[in-house]
Order: C-alpha cells, then sequence, then structure tokens
C-alpha cells in the first residue's frame, strides 16, 4: 500500500465503530419492547443500545472530531429508516399459513408500532445524539484532553433527559397522563448515564486507539 493510499484510507477504529452504530440503532428499537427492572428502577432496555450509539458517538467525537462524529450521527438515520420501511414492509406480505399463530402474533406485537411511537423515536435518536456530541465536543474545546469521565457523564446525562422528554411526549402524550412516565424514565436513564457510559467512553476509546495503531 503506498503512502497515498494509507492516508486517504479510513481509519480502522473509525471503520469499526460505524459497523458497531450501525447495528445499535437498528436493534435499539426491537429491544424497547421489553421494560427491565433494575432494584427499584423501570426502563425500556432499549437504552443499553442507546447508551451504547452515546458511548460509539462520544469515541468518535474523541478520536477523530466532531464533524467526523456528527456525520457518523447523521449516517446512522440511513439504518434507522431502512429497517423501520422493511418492517412496514414484512409486516404488509400475507404471513405464510404454515406458520404458527402465536409466533406470528407475538411477530406483529413486536415489530408493529403506531406512527406517534417512531416518529417519537426518530426525532428522539436524532436530536439527542446531535446534543451529546455538542456538549461532549464543547466541554472538550474548554477542558482539553482532560475530564474525559466528566465530559462523558454530562454529555450523556443531559442529552438522555431530552430523549427521554421527546420520546415520551410525542408518542403518549393525550394517550394517558405521561408525568409519572416521565420522571421514571428520566431518573432511570440519567442513573445509567452516569455509571455506565464514563467507564464505556474510556474502553471505546482505548479500543479505537489500539486498532490504529495496529494498522
Amino acid at each position: 500500500m503506498d503512502s497515498e493510499t494509507r492516508s486517504s484510507a479510513i481509519p480502522l477504529s473509525l471503520f469499526a465503530f460505524a459497523l458497531f452504530y450501525g447495528g445499535m440503532v437498528c436493534i435499539a428499537g426491537v429491544l424497547g419492547n421489553k421494560q427491565v427492572a433494575l432494584g427499584p428502577l423501570a426502563v425500556e432496555s432499549g437504552i443499553f443500545a442507546f447508551l451504547l450509539l452515546v458511548v460509539t458517538s462520544s469515541a468518535v467525537a474523541e478520536l477523530h472530531g466532531r464533524s467526523v462524529a456528527n456525520r457518523l450521527v447523521l449516517i446512522g438515520f440511513v439504518p434507522l429508516l431502512v429497517s423501520l420501511f422493511l418492517s412496514l414492509f414484512v409486516l404488509a406480505l400475507p404471513a405464510s399459513p404454515d406458520m404458527d399463530p402465536q409466533r406470528l402474533s407475538a411477530f406483529e406485537t413486536i415489530m408493529g408500532g403506531t406512527p406517534r411511537i417512531w416518529i417519537g423515536g426518530i426525532l428522539a435518536y436524532g436530536v439527542s445524539t446531535f446534543l451529546n456530541v455538542t456538549i461532549f465536543s464543547r466541554l472538550k474545546s474548554s477542558e482539553g484532553s482532560r475530564l474525559l469521565w466528566f465530559r462523558s457523564a454530562v454529555a450523556s446525562v443531559l442529552s438522555q433527559i431530552v430523549d427521554t422528554c421527546i420520546f415520551i411526549t410525542i408518542a403518549f402524550y393525550g394517550v394517558f397522563p405521561i408525568a409519572e412516565l416521565l420522571l421514571g424514565q428520566m431518573l432511570a436513564k440519567v442513573v445509567l448515564s452516569a455509571v455506565l457510559v464514563p467507564p464505556l467512553v474510556y474502553l471505546f476509546v482505548a479500543l479505537g486507539r489500539r486498532l490504529d495503531e495496529a494498522r
């Protein structure tokens, strides 16, 4: 490989993180169909995939800059929207008469959703992930490369608060009182963000540097 080819090649860490990011975008909505109990907190399990999106975009911002991380978030709309439309297409196709009715009902329950839930999920993803990258990068510009744990925790916590407000309001406002649901989900996501995101960002940044050094 000549020097010109090497200089124009995508960094291995960015390539790996982009593949991982696309997978997490697609699986987050599926996992969200189950609520899990974490001690006194109840949270939809899609949060775990979404926190990995936050971790990945933060690591990319740390390693490759804010503009690259924003492009990653923007490109993430592609697998998100394609998986949505593919789900709608498959749901519209007639089921095989040989398919077990219970399995068909379970599939339709998990993969189906109201337009408000779909719209809420897409808007919450876009706004909160861009916000995470923005806060993380601005804190870096003021703090330099120090306090990675602090930058990742603050960006994640604030973006999760916004994510919860957008999704719950769009998906469920007017359907039932949402104040209790908002507070419960917000508390759970803030706690998970503060506890899980900083060590995972350290791990992803270290992994990314190792991948780029090994290339």
